[in-house]
């Protein structure tokens, strides 16, 4: 049976894809919080490790201890206003803890390597956490090219109610305050759930022979941060007001860029339309049109009700 290692193991996403995957796998779990590497450990019961991804020491102890065929980086910094007042813990997690990772993967020989990105990846980028993250894809990509290891990325917008999102945070508000704060109700986002996104990164993984040196990711819906708001307060009564915004915010995030177009095809896996970018190869039947929220499809209500009540 081969060893899965996931990097951000005891998060949202690491704790959904060790369920998904412990059947077919044997699956660790590495993070730098030991509190919730317990936890994690006894919600999926698969071994939980510490792991520093910003230590070389740290990466290098876990891969001796664990020798993984497959690592899935989950591990990251992920916050858009505090990195732009933290840009060197952003930068220390998200580009030099990724090349830890791809370092010590090629030098143990491991088979495949997954890194996790987000469509705040996708150009134009105008804040720190999306540059750290269009940095690691370039860096996954260009090394699957020189080295005999697999190197893929995976795009997506938001997780429904991981950890330190609006969801969450919303329902903290709500707890407290019975008045939800937004920052952005004007603004549009991707969204889906965990089970959803760990599904993808499991379809990248089961077609690495197609996806390597690549980006995927996926059509997705996407829905205005008020008419969220308005589901919810229809839901529990819970009015909303706007606040000021925080740095770095926009009104719209990109799937695929204008400047990807050309690198960029449509492929369907399990029946589901996907994206896959290169970038360095020219697709000859490239899609023609930015992915972004502007043009994305917009949830039902009852698809906003689902997503909400996942973590109710």
């Amino acid at each position: 049976m081969e060893t899965v290692l996931i990097t951000g193991g005891s998060g949202f996403l690491g704790r959904e894809l060790a369920l998904k995957l412990k059947k077919n796998y044997k699956v660790i779990l590495g993070s730098r919080n030991n509190g919730l590497n317990q936890e994690a450990q006894v919600y999926t019961n698969c071994e939980a490790i510490p792991l520093d991804i910003c230590s070389i020491s740290s990466v290098y102890d876990a891969f001796n201890l664990v020798k993984p065929d497959i690592v899935i980086h989950a591990g990251a910094t992920k916050f858009v206003n505090i990195s732009e007042f933290q840009p060197m813990e952003c930068i220390d997690v998200n580009v030099l803890g990724s090349q830890n990772i791809a370092r010590i993967s090629i030098e143990k020989s491991v088979n495949t390597v997954i890194g996790i990105s987000t469509d705040k990846a996708a150009p134009p980028v105008n804040h720190i956490y999306g540059n750290s993250k269009a940095l690691m894809e370039k860096m996954f990509n260009s090394l699957n090219a020189s080295s005999d290891t697999n190197f893929s990325c995976v795009r997506f917008g938001n997780i429904a109610w991981s950890t330190g999102s609006v969801f969450p945070l919303w329902k903290q508000m709500m707890e407290l305050n019975e008045k939800i704060e937004s920052t952005g109700p004007n603004m549009k986002r991707f969204f889906f759930s965990v089970s959803d996104a760990a599904d993808l990164v499991i379809r990248n993984l089961n077609n690495i022979e197609l996806t390597n040196g690549k980006i995927l990711s996926m059509q997705m819906k996407a829905s205005k941060i008020s008419r969220i708001l308005d589901v919810w307060n229809k839901l529990y009564g819970t009015a909303w007001v706007e606040i000021d915004r925080r740095p770095g915010d926009t009104d719209h995030e990109s799937m695929i860029g204008f400047t990807e177009l050309q690198y960029t095809s449509e492929v369907t896996i399990d029946s589901i339309k996907h994206f896959l970018t290169s970038s360095f190869e020219q697709s000859k039947n490239h899609i023609k049109e930015v992915v972004s929220t502007e043009n994305a499809d917009s949830h039902s209500e009852e698809e906003i009700i689902q997503l909400i009540k996942i973590g109710m």
